[in-house]
């Protein structure tokens, strides 16, 4: 039964028992209620036989404990629904964000940041809402109803039909609504989507947008993203409310067909007036959690979106591997990789070449040819679809991806920075570093040349992806945090393409020095940058066209020749 609550409403284990126990509690709460309808009976029932006397006691003491009771039971279910489903909500978006940490990046490419925020904040909070309120509720009300139900039916059973009659007819026309609501739901979860969408890239391309003039277009186009999602929001509340209302009209037919059935029963003398009373006081008790279960039934239904976008990510299948390296140095061998994106379209199709240790390995080629996805390879960002990729003997795929990565230092051609210092930035590279270290491989990095130009030196805060640096500066902060882990393979993705000339001669200074007995791999569109590599491989189509060193590939005179002459041809070009 864990499993199941675990899986149909995307909770932990814990979470799940958390909500059996909310159950219960609404349960004990619904059934204390029934007392103040007892002691009533009792106290109409004495009126009418005028046996009140010395009673007096027995109906204040009656009154106190009812008082009280309801409001330990209540205390008791406040603390077993709201309190415990924030903490459940708490341990929901951790094990969103820890599963996201293990998906293949492979999972993000069919994904943007909107939705993928979008899952763990806002669908989070309807879990919160489904944990706290629906669900307990209606648990609750239903096996308090299915107990009461049963002592009605031994009481009486004629007029027991009389009064439930309209229960599962209410509740079936409720359940009947699931796959129009999911329809319109997940209508207007796209409408939603696309809206945030639309307003992230706004406020991302404002600078473009401002230049080009295109900002009243542009909101146009915004104006209707955001009509939709209202037009969506009024029509799935109106096909909600169409089902809930028509259930909950029956419902209130159950109050009609007892006062019926008792005045038919009662004419006939085969019921008493205090059995109509009963029936009539139980009924309306009951009818109540009824109504809002009906609600509770419908918002059910309406979370399954939300908690199947949660499941997406809990489901989707982990990189597993050996938390143990057994590698023997760090070369890195492809041998007849193939790769394809979602697409299906081939990336590789049959590479093979070897990145020694102590040597660095120059991957060239045009773009969309394969470079960047050899390197995501063999970090296994992606898991190749045919051959195999190993470092030091070692298969990357049967090795747990953050174990692998302790052994690369990695530069991006597109460069992340964190809203923080420069300082702790860079210490991203290895957080248990000293500040000394931090300084030295920034020094390295020549990042000192600019950071000592500001106010607040190290500790200048780069804003929200380093918006308050240049497009170089930021490149050699992310070369620092490379520096500064010192890991034996290094992979460098167009890592000098923000720098001028002169600090990518500085950059280049420095990496002779760090890459002794370490596998450099560099990824390069520049023939100047791969002039000093000890081998060039030269991508084509998704296959190793050519490789060997530069200046045997020049005397070749093939891809690796032409791509240098002309570059040499764009240098001298001038308006």
């Amino acid at each position: 039964m864990i499993k199941k609550l675990q899986k149909k409403y995307a909770l932990s284990e814990r979470g799940a028992r958390g909500l059996i126990k909310a159950s219960i509690a609404c349960l004990l709460q619904n059934l204390s209620l029934m007392f103040p309808v007892g002691l009533l009976y009792c106290l109409v029932s004495d009126m009418m036989r005028d046996s009140l006397e010395g009673r007096a006691v027995f109906y204040v003491a009656g009154c106190i404990v009812c008082v009280l009771l309801i409001m330990a039971v209540t205390y008791f279910q406040y603390n077993a629904t709201y309190f415990a489903t924030y903490e459940e909500s708490g341990v929901r978006r951790v094990a969103l964000a820890e599963r996201l940490r293990k998906i293949p990046l492979s999972f993000f490419g069919k994904k943007d940041l909107a939705d993928l925020t979008s899952r763990i904040m806002a669908d989070c909070t309807f879990l919160e809402q489904s944990f706290s309120h629906f669900i307990p509720e209606l648990a609750g009300a239903v096996i308090s109803t299915i107990l009461i139900s049963a002592g009605l039916l031994f009481y009486d059973w004629r007029m027991a039909v009389a009064a439930l009659w309209v229960v599962p007819i209410s509740f079936a026309i409720v359940a009947f609504s699931a796959r129009v609501q999911e329809s319109l739901n997940k209508k207007s979860m796209d409408s939603k989507m696309a809206c945030a969408d639309g307003i992230q890239e706004c406020i991302g391309a404002a600078r473009d947008l401002k230049a080009n003039n295109a900002e009243d277009g542009y909101m146009e186009g915004l104006k209707d993203k955001i009509r939709a999602v209202e037009r969506r929001s009024i029509i799935s509340e109106f096909g909600l409310a169409a089902f809930v209302v028509s259930a909950s009209l029956i419902l209130k037919l159950g109050i009609a067909t007892v006062a019926l059935a008792g005045s038919v029963l009662l004419m006939k003398d085969e019921i008493n007036i205090m059995t109509f009373f009963m029936f009539f006081l139980v009924a309306s008790r009951l009818y109540d959690p009824l109504q809002a279960s009906l609600q509770n039934l419908a918002a059910i239904i309406s979370t399954r979106t939300n908690i199947s976008r949660m499941n997406e990510i809990l489901d989707h299948p982990i990189q597993q591997g050996k938390s143990r390296l057994t590698n023997e140095g760090y070369d890195i061998e492809f041998d007849h990789v193939g790769f394809a994106y979602d697409t299906g379209e081939d990336v590789l199709k049959d590479v093979s070449f070897v990145a020694g240790q102590g040597k660095v390995t120059a991957l060239v080629g045009s773009s969309g040819g394969g470079k960047t996805t050899v390197s995501r390879l063999a970090a296994r960002f992606w898991d190749a679809d045919k051959g195999k990729i190993t470092v030091g003997g070692m298969d990357v795929s049967e090795t747990d991806p953050e174990t692998l990565l302790s052994l690369y230092s990695i530069v991006f051609q597109d460069v992340t920075l964190f809203d923080n210092t420069i300082m702790e930035n860079i210490r991203i590279g290895n957080k248990d570093a000293t500040d000394r270290e931090v300084l030295e491989a920034a020094r390295l990095a020549n990042v000192d040349g600019f950071v000592e130009r500001l106010p607040e030196k190290w500790d200048t805060d780069i804003g929200e992806n380093g918006c308050e640096l240049s497009g170089g500066e930021r490149q050699r902060i992310s070369i620092a945090r490379a520096f500064l882990k010192n890991a034996p393979i290094i992979l460098l993705d167009e890592a000098t393409a923000s720098l001028d000339v002169e600090n990518e001669v500085l950059i280049q200074s420095a990496l002779s020095r760090l890459i002794k007995n370490k596998t450099l791999i560099v990824i390069a569109h520049r023939m100047r940058t791969v002039m000093g590599a000890d081998k060039v491989v030269v991508l084509s189509d998704g296959t190793v066209a050519e490789e060997g060193r530069p200046d045997e590939l020049m005397e070749k005179d093939g891809i690796y020749a032409h791509m240098v002459k002309l570059q040499t041809e764009s240098v001298k070009w001038t308006l």
